[in-house]
């Protein structure tokens, strides 16, 4: 088993949408990307993902113009496109014909040496489902510091 270390990571999405399903796909970057990404310099707060004529494109995912890269840098938001088989891009159309589902970038990571984006099915979550949820962890955390105080 290869280990992963993320890069960049939306944990913004895990508050307002509901994952689904989590699809793990390539990425096409050039050579400054990738040492921005390594150097932690991304940034997926407002990223999607489109599918468009059998292509998926990552937008509006930020990656920071490597400051070592003169003249051969990058744009930094520009469109990526996302590498991943045919039977898994027309999974995710059918899933995004659904009313409400969007596809979202989770995660950049590192898997053997490749640099990998993971997508999200995801539905919006609503307030009160938000607010469920914050409870709920709140309790959980209650309950574990109520059961670490007797078991020491």
């Amino acid at each position: 088993m290869t280990k992963h270390k993320d890069l960049v990571s939306n944990r913004k999405a895990f508050h307002d949408y509901e994952i689904l399903d989590t699809f793990e796909a390539g990425i096409s970057l050039m050579g400054s990307e990738v040492k921005s990404l390594r150097a932690n310099q991304g940034s997926l707060q407002d990223a999607y993902v489109l599918i468009s004529d059998h292509d998926v494109i990552l937008k509006n995912a930020s990656i920071a113009p490597y400051s070592q890269a003169a003249m051969f840098g990058h744009e930094e938001r520009r469109a990526r496109k996302l590498l991943l088989h045919k039977r898994e891009i027309d999974k995710l159309l059918k899933a995004t014909q659904d009313k409400g589902i969007a596809l979202i970038p989770l995660a950049i990571y590192t898997k053997g040496g490749f640099i990998k984006v993971k997508i999200g099915v995801a539905r919006g979550k609503r307030a009160y489902d938000k607010r469920a949820a914050i409870k709920e962890k709140e309790q959980k955390r209650a309950i574990d510091r109520a059961m670490k105080q007797f078991n020491p």
